[in-house]
């Protein structure tokens, strides 16, 4: 993307660290596919199977980086599963955050074999839920959809058909925060989405931002429907529990697009309006396509 800082991976380790365990409180910490998930389940009112949205974290984060976001769809309905992947590096992933597989900076270095392990980890999850004798009877998979975060981004989008041989049915929508998508805009492999995004931005997000608004970047290379949210004075971090600034303005506009892509739900208005604390909103869906 021209742009991404070296530091990029060191952030992302530093925010892990600011998150010790003994201060997040978690609904459930499970092991599903032989993965340690952690699960944020829907209110106790709600009957029968309901919907479910795997969270994937940033390199070097973990599966609470983000409570605010997997707190606020959990209450609203959503079964959430948020696996620790083994760049985890507040809750014992393996290799600590360290240096990414390719550097950041090199996108063309990047193929369908880097961080594999990430999709794996989603796919083993998905597969466990519809055997699990905890979770079988009591989630949707048919109403699914993947949430990320910077390199969880990247991992999301890949699963999508970022990478063609990552695509993994099922999904009904994928919402990309602050995403590492380079590698797919060098690539020229954005085509093969097969499921509506939504990607999110923050006009101090320096080092990916721009990749996703520019002309002919992320947003433009990516097929309808599609959603670009560009949040005013947010940086990378902004969709962690470290920077609170525009956290309700990102759960609204999380959920209006799950409820509807997942849900099947009416349009809610953030879909196709700007709402305060938005720089800018694009869309290009049934709805219509603008850009305000």
């Amino acid at each position: 993307m021209g742009g991404l800082r070296p530091s990029f991976g060191i952030i992302l380790a530093t925010c892990a660290v600011a998150m010790s365990p003994a201060a997040i409180h978690a609904q459930e910490r499970v092991t599903l596919g032989g993965r340690d998930v952690v699960v944020w389940s829907p209110p106790l009112s709600r009957s029968g199977r309901q919907p479910v949205l795997i969270f994937s974290h940033g390199f070097g984060g973990c599966a609470q980086q983000s409570k605010f976001l997997t707190e606020a769809l959990a209450a609203h309905g959503y079964w959430v599963f948020a696996p620790n992947h083994k760049d985890a590096r507040c809750n014992g992933g393996t290799s600590g955050g360290g240096r990414p597989e390719e550097p950041f900076g090199s996108p063309q270095r990047w193929t369908d074999r880097s961080f594999v392990d990430r999709r794996d980890d989603i796919r083993a999850i998905q597969e466990a839920l519809a055997t699990s004798p905890e979770f079988a009877t009591r989630v949707d998979l048919g109403r699914l959809g993947y949430v990320g975060h910077s390199l969880g981004g990247y991992t999301v989008v890949g699963l999508a058909g970022g990478w063609a041989s990552w695509k993994t049915a099922g999904v009904k929508a994928v919402l990309a925060l602050s995403p590492y998508t380079q590698p797919y805009l060098v690539h020229r492999t954005l085509g093969g989405l097969s499921a509506p995004v939504m990607y999110q931005g923050g006009t101090l997000d320096f080092g990916i931002t721009p990749s996703l608004r520019r002309e002919g970047g992320v947003y433009d290379a990516s097929p309808s429907p599609k959603y670009f949210v560009d949040f005013q004075r947010a940086g990378h971090l902004a969709w962690t529990d470290l920077r609170r600034g525009a956290h309700e303005e990102i759960n609204e506009y999380a959920i209006a697009f799950l409820d509807h892509y997942v849900l099947g739900a009416s349009p809610a208005p953030p879909l196709t309006h700007p709402l305060a604390g938005v720089s800018e909103l694009r869309y290009d869906s049934e709805l219509g396509r603008g850009r305000k």
